[in-house]
């Protein structure tokens, strides 16, 4: 096993990891060591090639496919240099002033975050698409919400000269979406912080990260050679793996022990895609997928709707029911308009994230009574949209049939019932996954401080959407942003002490 020494090591390069990495790198010009240590490959400029099985098996943990433990949702996160930043959207808005205030956190102020998540913004090339490059999908949606008096706002976005591929959630092949591959981490390795690809840290003990590198086959060969690696932090190790990844490194590691909510208030957003069908073709597979959300029912109902786009092998496992019904909706994919719905799911306890015999993550979820009321208001909401855009129809996951035309408009309460919205009957999948690392005030209720600082653990930090208490109720990309910049603030000021 070979030895490495820094002052400090993150783990992970995504929004988290590559925002501290980014504040962190001019320690370097003070002799500073840094290293990120990223599992997942650093692909070259032609490796993005959009083609949908392939880039999911290159960007994404488990293709894209992780199951919960009772395989009722799927979870999508990344695994690249940028993280789930190369396969995100990149739909960046700040957090509501109530919703930072209902986190409860000591020391975290509304104030100090929002600055931070500004400067991101500004960072990344956040702005408007205007009008005339807004495809039709989101044309549809914004005219289907107008029609039915539901509130619409356009996302802001991070790209810089996109070519309107919409490839977004496949990794933008045109260097576009302005993640932390593009902006943070380019900027951090000019200052001197070294970035380690296809590098697994398997355990943390006494600062030492036990790492394996491997060869997967693809991307630029990592700066390591394959084989097993002990990294010693002299002062500070940062997690920022994301919320699933870090609390199973550090349940692997035995800080549960200690901290009894390590893994514990996980939430995801849990998501519904669905789709209508027009009578003509629609701009849907190019230009930016994702230009509008509603918040008509954020309050009322806890769910947001959100334009999408996605490719066929997602979208299709996301209708139900298979045959000739489904290869005739599959085969009207250039006219699909699609929507997603993101549940506002409640912090608990027992949906957490736990490790097997093997030491690999387990997420365990539970779809609440509350959650599947809101996925059914949601779809009735969804398939409202659909016909005040002129669908003629509409596929409904909970539907008694496979198509609602337009002519039963007015049936949309019964013929889509409650009754049939049941874990494992509908597809539900998410993207968002937070908590497991929660910040609080002490061990009893968290697992770290306002700074991202572990309880007990002076030299141990959390910089990912793991520290959210409860779920962000928008897409959270900025957010990490935020509190990766706290984090890194917080290494700094105690620098002193820490390199004594």
């Amino acid at each position: 096993m070979q030895e490495r020494e820094y002052d400090i090591v993150i783990i992970g390069s995504g929004a988290g990891g590559g925002a501290a990495a980014k504040e962190l790198a001019p320690l370097c010009a003070d002799g500073v060591k840094i290293a990120v240590l990223e599992m997942g490959a650093k692909l070259k400029e032609e490796e993005y090639t959009g083609r949908e099985v392939e880039m999911s098996r290159r960007l994404y943990i488990d293709s894209g496919g992780t199951l919960t433990k009772d395989r009722a949702m799927t979870l999508a996160y990344g695994r690249a240099y940028g993280g789930s930043t190369v396969v995100y959207t990149g739909t960046s808005l700040t957090m509501p002033e109530e919703v930072v205030e209902r986190w409860n956190v000591p020391g975290l102020e509304y104030e100090d975050l929002h600055r931070r998540s500004v400067k991101y913004l500004e960072e990344n090339n956040v702005h408007l698409l205007p009008e005339d490059e807004l495809n039709d999908n989101n044309r549809l949606f914004l005219k289907g919400c107008t029609k039915l008096g539901y509130h619409v706002e356009q996302f802001p976005i991070n790209t810089k000269g996109c070519l309107s591929s919409s490839l977004c959630n496949l990794g933008c092949p045109n260097q576009a979406k302005q993640g932390t591959h593009r902006v943070q981490l380019p900027q951090a390795e000019a200052e001197g912080v070294e970035v380690i690809t296809n590098c697994r840290v398997t355990r943390i003990e006494d600062r030492v990260c036990e790492t394996v590198v491997t060869d997967p086959g693809f991307g630029e060969p990592s700066p390591w050679a394959p084989g097993e690696y002990r990294v010693k932090a002299k002062v500070v190790v940062v997690c920022a793996g994301g919320a699933v990844n870090s609390a199973a490194l550090l349940l692997r590691s035995g800080f549960g022990e200690r901290l009894p909510n390590l893994g514990r208030y996980i939430t995801l957003h849990p998501a519904l895609i669905l789709v209508g069908e027009h009578d003509r073709p629609i701009t849907n597979f190019y230009g930016h997928p994702k230009s509008y959300y509603c918040d008509e029912f954020w309050k009322s109902d806890a769910f947001l709707l959100e334009t999408c786009m996605y490719f066929p092998f997602v979208t299709a496992k996301n209708l139900i029911g298979f045959g000739a019904e489904h290869s005739e909706l599959m085969r009207a994919f250039p006219r699909l308009q699609m929507i997603l719905v993101l549940a506002l799911d409640p912090a608990i306890a027992d949906n957490r994230v736990t490790v097997d015999s093997a030491g690999e993550p387990v997420v365990d979820y539970t779809l609440t009574e509350g959650v599947l009321d809101t996925l059914h208001a949601s779809m009735l909401a969804s398939t409202r949209v659909f016909f005040a855009a002129g669908a003629k129809r509409v596929h409904a996951p909970a539907a008694t049939n496979f198509f609602i035309d337009a002519a039963d408009a007015g049936r949309i309460d019964e013929l889509i019932p409650r009754s049939n919205v049941l874990p494992g009957k509908i597809s539900i999948t998410s993207a968002h996954l937070m908590g497991g690392c929660r910040m609080g005030r002490d061990p009893g209720d968290s697992v770290t401080d306002g700074w991202g600082r572990v309880h007990g653990t002076p030299w141990l930090y959390v910089a990912d959407s793991s520290l959210f208490p409860q779920c962000s109720e928008i897409n959270p990309y900025v957010t990490v942003m935020g509190l990766a910049d706290r984090v890194a603030e917080g290494i700094r000021t105690n620098a002193g002490e820490l390199l004594a």
